[in-house]
């Protein structure tokens, strides 16, 4: 029974975080169209910079906000001065919706290599800012501590705050109108171009608190061929695509809906198929819901 227990409980504490990266991508996808495959790595140089902050200031608390902020400035720079240029040059060329996506694959690898020449090859750590030992209930100690506790609220207020900016804010509006119809939305007034870049501000945000919260609920280690950001980016986007490239609800759904999935793959069947097996829910889900679990099924409006 308690093993049932733990099992759920470790789905929806890797499920909260993958779907950290899944907002991300989100975020990206519905301000630009464009699915940034760039955005673990530039989660892992925000996690640096928080790295950096908590050897600095020796606090958590402090260092989680000033990467998030670090995250926000590099995905806008990233935007301004590389995604602008590239939709330009792209805009009426055979393969302006592909060039973005392949781009962002090149920035990955710039990215990792670039930090692996900066702070070499060693790993890096960052202890939890709460405890990790899990909750006892009748003399059994869970697998849910008030480490995954917090990792779990960050996420709901984090999907709850984001979803309320898209759907009751003239910049939600704006974001949405950006990257539905852009000429209708310039034609509108609506600065485009500084609207797709507060999505990619938002989205490096989003990514950097992934980041945050992964190193210290994984094994701690982080370095620039990290293994755990890669799973992350891959599960992120699995997560994203099963609730619904559309939805930043969809996102979280998708990423506890996946997490769940493979916890009872790996405490049940075996370890070894974790990966096959998220290919597996997508497949599935992509061939029962198109558009996702909570892809709308109408049109868009320009």
């Amino acid at each position: 029974m308690y093993q049932f227990i733990n099992t759920v409980l470790n789905g929806i504490t890797s499920g909260a975080i993958f779907s950290l990266m899944a907002i991300a991508l989100v975020l990206v996808w519905r301000s630009t169209r464009v699915i940034n495959f760039a955005q673990s790595g530039m989660a892992l140089l925000s996690t640096y910079i928080g790295f950096e902050c908590i050897q600095r200031l020796h606090s958590f608390w402090i260092a989680l906000p000033l990467s998030m902020i670090a995250g926000a400035f590099f995905a806008a720079l990233v935007d301004t001065f590389f995604m602008r240029v590239l939709f330009r040059r792209t805009a009426d060329g055979p393969i302006s919706g592909v060039a973005p996506i392949i781009a962002t694959l090149g920035l990955l690898g710039l990215i990792r290599s670039s930090l692996g020449m900066i702070v070499g090859n060693s790993d890096a750590s960052i202890r939890p800012p709460v405890s990790n030992v899990g909750f006892t209930v009748s003399g059994h100690t869970l697998a849910f501590s008030p480490l995954k506790l917090m990792t779990l609220s960050m996420v709901i207020a984090l999907m709850l705050g984001l979803t309320l900016v898209f759907q009751r804010t003239n910049l939600g509006l704006a974001l949405r109108a950006s990257a539905y119809a852009p000429e209708i939305a310039r034609l509108a007034g609506v600065r485009v171009d500084a609207i797709r870049t507060i999505g990619w501000a938002l989205a490096g945000a989003a990514g950097a608190a992934a980041g945050m919260l992964q190193t210290p609920n994984g094994n701690g280690a982080l370095a620039p061929d990290s293994l755990e950001f890669n799973l992350l980016l891959v599960f992120g986007f699995i997560a994203a695509v099963i609730g619904g490239l559309e939805s930043l609800v969809g996102a979280v759904v998708g990423g506890l809906v996946l997490g769940l999935f493979l916890a009872f793959i790996q405490y049940y069947v075996s370890g070894s198929l974790v990966f096959i097996a998220a290919f597996c829910i997508l497949i599935i889900v992509l061939l029962l819901k198109p558009k996702g679990l909570l892809g709308s099924k109408a049109g868009r409006r320009a």
